[in-house]
């Protein structure tokens, strides 16, 4: 019998959660929304969607109203052609806490989504009370300088998409309908526990990027990253507080935000890779709920 990836189906399986859309510049926005108390936004990034919040939601769903969203050009929301800079995502989680009613939220993200919840802090810091970055800084100039090849002897995953995502075209006529080799690789590469992402995760994230149009949306995070690294210049030192949480990307946190914020606190997770939500996803909602001051 074949699957059921849809959004519809997979918030039954959290209960107390529900989910809807949000016409806001220029973009249908797709959300999940559960809990009561002070609002929570939270962002994925690549390649996943809102499902990869699903281990914590509940968690912070008890002292928090949790809105879980995702971004422009993926799964459930728009993929219009253009607007995928950092900046202009931000803009979008503002207007959509705009329309939500909510005069200030704490907010957090992972991969690309602390990209976007980073742009939303620098852009509209009386809207963010907290910020929370999940193993990865705002874009910066030291981009520039990734290797071209891998380095012998390194001890790092060699981060060859970030180039090949910002070939156009290419990618998505050798991708679609294909995505699960990458996404497999990526999770088995980044992940220290290769089953805290489970089959049934996996399929449900190549269900969400096996089109053209989501190859192509998605990419294009990756070939904005030229603008969000002239925008992170024009940014004032943050003045809310700051959460780093981190697995493999830690020491690029302790690195990045004694230059970016002016009140920070770190955490660090020893035995996780990347996908911290997935590997230590009672840890990371304890770190989360405590800086917010909720436990």
């Amino acid at each position: 019998m074949e699957m059921n990836y849809s959004d519809d189906e997979l918030v039954k399986l959290l209960p107390g959660f529900t989910h809807g859309y949000a016409n806001v510049n220029d973009v249908d926005l797709h959300f999940v929304k559960g809990g009561a108390g002070t609002p929570l936004v939270l962002v994925p990034g690549w390649p996943e969607t809102w499902w990869a919040y699903h281990k914590v939601m509940h968690l912070l769903a008890k002292h928090h109203e949790v809105i879980v969203v995702d971004l422009r050009g993926m799964g459930g929301s728009g993929k219009p052609l253009e607007g995928y800079d950092k900046r202009n995502m931000a803009r979008d989680l503002f207007e959509l806490v705009k329309v939500m009613g909510y005069h200030q939220v704490a907010i957090g993200g992972h991969d690309i989504g602390a990209h976007v919840a980073f742009s939303f802090a620098a852009n509209y810091p009386a809207f963010a009370s907290n910020l929370i970055l999940l193993d990865t800084p705002h874009p910066d100039e030291s981009m520039y300088r990734l290797p071209m090849l891998p380095i012998p002897g390194a001890a790092y995953v060699y981060p060859w998409w970030l180039a090949f995502n910002q070939i156009k075209q290419l990618p998505e006529q050798l991708l679609e309908g294909r995505m699960s080799i990458v996404i497999d690789w990526i999770f088995n590469q980044l992940l220290q526990n290769k089953d805290a992402v489970t089959d049934f995760d996996r399929a449900v994230y190549a269900a969400a990027y096996n089109s053209a149009d989501a190859i192509r949306a998605s990419n294009a995070w990756y070939q904005a990253f030229t603008q969000d690294i002239a925008d992170s210049r024009t940014y004032a030192k943050l003045t809310m507080p700051v959460l780093g949480v981190g697995g493999s990307g830690y020491a690029l946190l302790q690195h990045v935000l004694p230059a970016v914020a002016t009140t920070y606190s770190l955490e660090k997770f020893d035995d996780a890779g990347h996908f911290i939500l997935a590997e230590k996803p009672d840890e990371t909602a304890r770190c989360i709920a405590q800086f917010l001051g909720s436990v």
